[in-house]
């Protein structure tokens, strides 16, 4: 009765999951916190400072200590009229609107109430101290009314398009003025913005320490890209006619053509090393970031901090169009200047997207491409009194040598996902025998199918499932007898479930220290969170279901899900290196 369509960890469901999962882990991963835009749900296209109004828990609004500034009528209705009510899915489009105009209501009863003062005088504190981003974000959401358009390239208006980038003096003044027109206009929108960035903060900050009381922390997601609403309001920091993507792969054939701006290797860092305005701002991130979430935060898409692929607007992101690594093509004619490698550092028998074409870098080299994460992420990390485990770098994909090599320097922990090995080679780095210590170990991430879905399509290809069998039998039994090991292995490229148990076992006998499960492996959910490529509101849309905890021990039951006290045994059994009874009879079982 309190599905209103999205979704929230701050809701009364979302400290139920909290409850839950203490005892058990240490840490939850939250998705990117960022505002959404009203047509496309990916959290991975928010806003770097403001948070998604979509998390703010509408209940509480109803309660006393909000001074009851949403209409229990509103509420209700919204949750009744939800779509996708108590399916484990959102609504996007619906709550969006939704959410949006009860947000209006209750700032509305906010300023008029009479009895408020205390939440007043916090609201006021909150916008003088968050007011270096804030009022940026805020002015976008008047000027979308202004422009009746959220994406601010259609803007008729070229004066509010470059309202924060002006390139002379007299566009300084011109702009001022254009700025307080806009805030004198608008206030009420400008205001109303700030006060929901203000609940979900108070509501964030309130969910974290309720968390921390059961000793779970929070863990943030940062990704390297912008928001519109971004890229409009720091225009200067960002290098001009270029985008940030992935080149060409297996996966694609074009590359990714992400259309995030690339931030100016100019606006980064002074001459002298200190910090220029680009790396001022994205300290202030990371800082922000550290100190809101104890439980640290993951870089997706660590190689754009390190060694970033980059397209011209409007153009593919191929070679052959002009792509190329930013830092790393010192042949490229317009991007040589920004080359931290130089033309002695070029393995030129392979192109610029291989990952092994920078060679032989010296240790001032590496440095220099680890500028960001050194002077940045981590000096964040330790000014907010964490220490560098508390970066989790999502490194998969095209992996450079620099990248590994700034890793390495700072001995920073990526990601080895064991869905993603490569049967055929032995010394895979996501096979479980090779999975190092100082990492993150899982079967997948939100951009994968669950672990059991995996499993029906490897078995599918009689070939695969036998060479992926082979490995897991090997890693995880090497004194078996043959009998033993054929027994099994047979098993595993024939059987589903049994493939799907044995993969969550393997995850927690390698050596990785720690260990990250996504959602709908632990619940045995058989459905895709995220489809690469794909948007829309049938994206992004899966949630662990409302009534989670009838739903996880029904699963379990039936087989699916993880029963973690089993899969644990089993895993530190095979960590002894012996063929354990309990494998023994479950062969038997199986026949």
């Amino acid at each position: 009765n309190e599905d209103t369509g999205f979704g929230t960890f701050n809701s009364n469901g979302g400290k139920k999951l909290i409850d839950f999962a203490s005892g058990i882990f240490n840490s939850i991963q939250l998705g990117p916190s960022g505002k959404t835009k009203s047509i496309d749900p990916s959290p991975y296209t928010g806003t770097i400072f403001s948070n998604n109004p979509l998390f703010i828990d509408l209940k509480q609004l109803t309660e006393d200590k909000f001074g009851k500034i949403l209409s229990e009528k509103t509420y209700k209705k919204i949750v009744s009229e939800n779509p996708n009510k108590n399916k484990g899915k959102t609504a996007y489009s619906y709550i969006y609107e939704k959410q949006n105009a009860a947000l209006v209501e209750a700032y509305e009863n906010f300023i008029n109430s009479d009895n408020l003062e205390e939440l007043k005088s916090q609201f006021e504190d909150y916008k003088q101290t968050n007011s270096f981003w804030l009022e940026k974000d805020a002015l976008y959401e008047a000027l979308i009314v202004e422009h009746n358009n959220d994406y601010w390239p259609n803007w008729q208006n070229d004066q509010d398009k470059n309202l924060f980038n002006p390139q002379n003096d007299e566009e300084k003044i011109i702009y001022s003025a254009r700025i307080e027109q806009l805030k004198q206009k608008y206030y009420k929108i400008i205001d109303s913005y700030c006060f929901s960035q203000f609940l979900i903060n108070k509501q964030s900050e309130e969910t974290r320490l309720y968390a921390q009381e059961r000793a779970i922390k929070m863990i943030a997601d940062r990704q390297v890209a912008f928001s519109d609403r971004d890229t409009w309001a720091y225009r200067s920091i960002f290098l001009d006619g270029w985008c940030l993507g992935c080149p060409p792969d297996y996966f694609s054939e074009d590359g990714q053509a992400w259309g995030f701006p690339v931030v100016n290797p100019d606006k980064m860092f002074n001459q002298d090393g200190t910090l220029a305005q680009g790396g001022i701002l994205l300290k202030q991130l990371y800082l922000k970031m550290f100190k809101e979430n104890p439980g640290g935060v993951r870089i997706d898409h660590i190689v754009g901090l390190i060694d970033p692929w980059v397209y011209k607007s409007g153009h593919k992101p191929k070679i052959e169009e002009g792509a190329s690594r930013l830092y790393s093509s010192p042949e490229h004619k317009e991007l040589g200047r920004f080359a931290i490698a130089s033309l002695e550092n070029l393995n030129n028998e392979v192109s610029p997207d291989n990952e092994r074409r920078i060679i032989n870098l010296s240790e001032d080299q590496v440095k220099k491409y680890g500028a960001m994460i050194e002077k940045i992420v981590i000096a964040s990390a330790i000014e907010a009194g964490l220490n560098k485990d508390a970066i989790v770098c999502e490194d998969l994909g095209t992996l450079t040598n620099p990248v590994e090599a700034v890793l390495k320097k700072y001995d920073l922990l990526g990601m080895r996902l064991t869905q993603f090995v490569v049967p055929e080679d032995s010394n895979h780095p996501y096979r479980a025998k090779n999975i190092v210590k100082r990492s993150w170990a899982m079967v997948g991430t939100h951009d994968n199918e669950p672990v059991a879905m995996w499993a029906k399509k490897t078995i599918e290809n009689k070939e695969i499932a036998k060479l992926h069998a082979k490995n897991l039998t090997e890693d995880l039994w090497p004194d078996a007898n043959e009998n033993c090991q054929l027994a099994v292995a047979e098993k595993l490229s024939s059987d589903s479930d049994f493939l799907t148990l044995t993969k969550l076992v393997e995850l927690f006998s390698c050596q990785a220290q720690n260990i990250q499960i996504f959602f709908a492996d632990f619940f045995g959910i058989y459905d895709v969170y995220n489809k690469p490529g794909t948007s829309g509101d049938s994206n992004w849309c899966l949630r662990v279901p409302n009534d989670f905890e009838n739903y996880y021990f029904k699963q379990i039951q039936n087989k699916k899900g993880i029963n973690l006290p089993y899969v644990l045994k089993l895993a530190m059994e095979a960590r002894g290196s012996s063929f354990t009874r309990e494998y023994s009879d479950l062969i038997k079982k199986l026949g």
